[in-house]
């Protein structure tokens, strides 16, 4: 396949080191610091799924696509951090002759219906990815902890895409484990009950993900962040795997949690990196959605208030 991953971060880069590594043609979008170190001594991946390397010339190394032509590549794998979704929207919209499949697989849920609304439903996919990526330096890329498999799949619940079969059998093969599901809004939904219990409050606390676990005053708020989260997903119709949310909570506790016992969350590595966070993505999400539904969500509004104050005080 030939495959340009858009907003090439520590997530672009191990997808496309690991694509590239097994024979894809790879074209990857970032930032200038990342393409000279890239340009001299290639691309590498080490961690939990292996140890991966390639050169520079087999990776493409673009600084921007507008009007590039775009009818060679089969799939665009969106890797921006949510807040840049729209931008980025905009320049693969200007890809000449380019009507193959955009893949989010970004933190966060309401990207899979800017790309619906954008290019439509049967161009627009999304993927479930929870796997921790971490920058070693710049041109290596460090894979530390996997809840799960990737998930990919399309905008119609029950139905999955060709296009999300094809990109699922491929990063499989690559060494990423990965599965095409009926349901991806599910998946999402499921990763933002992982994602806004852990990740904000680790934020604002300025510790890994198992500490939380081990204090019973933050397994207190994790608690109400998580029921909060459950009851705006049954109100906006949505599902997750778990009936009940005692039943979400005991797998997060024995297994989600133990499995990422020591990762860092990136909204913490955002905020000691003087950036902006996905809050909005994340809490921020829930709480919009409460407000739409009717649900109260007290412990998102103050947890979302809170990572917004620490953005304000971090000077860019």
């Amino acid at each position: 396949m030939k495959i340009l991953i858009y907003g090439a971060g520590a997530l672009g880069q191990a997808i496309g080191c690991m694509l590239a590594a097994d024979g894809h043609q790879v074209d990857l979008v970032l930032r200038p610091r990342f393409i000279a170190a890239l340009e001299t001594a290639g691309l590498e991946v080490t961690g939990i799924f292996g140890e991966y390397r390639v050169a520079a010339d087999r990776l493409g190394l673009l600084q921007e696509i507008q009007g590039r032509d775009g009818s060679g590549y089969e799939s665009i794998l969106l890797t921006t951090k949510s807040y840049d979704t729209d931008a980025a929207l905009t320049d693969i919209a200007t890809l000449a002759a380019c009507n193959c499949p955009v893949v989010s697989l970004q933190n966060g849920c309401g990207n899979l219906e800017k790309l619906a609304q954008r290019f439509g439903p049967t161009r627009s996919l999304a993927a479930r990815v929870i796997t921790g990526f971490e920058i070693a330096r710049p041109g290596a890329v460090r894979i530390t902890v996997s809840a799960d498999a990737v998930h990919v799949g399309g905008c119609v619940r029950g139905e999955i895409p060709a296009a999300a079969r094809q990109l699922a059998a491929a990063l499989a093969h690559a060494g990423i484990p990965c599965v095409a599901v009926e349901d991806i809004y599910q998946s999402l939904f499921a990763k933002l009950l992982y994602n806004c219990a852990l990740n904000p409050l680790g934020a604002i606390l300025g510790v890994h993900y198992g500490a939380l676990a081990e204090s019973g005053e933050t397994r207190a708020v994790m608690d109400k962040v998580i029921e909060e989260t459950f009851a705006v997903i049954k109100a906006m119709g949505g599902t997750t795997p778990w009936s009940e949310v005692a039943q979400y909570k005991r797998l997060f506790y024995e297994q989600l949690v133990p499995s990422t016992n020591h990762h860092r969350p990136s909204m913490l590595q955002d905020l000691e990196n003087k950036k902006p966070t996905e809050v909005e993505a994340m809490v921020g999400y829930v709480v919009a959605q409460g407000q739409k539904y009717k649900v109260a969500t007290p412990y998102c509004e103050v947890l979302a208030a809170l990572v917004r104050f620490k953005e304000q005080q971090t000077p860019r």
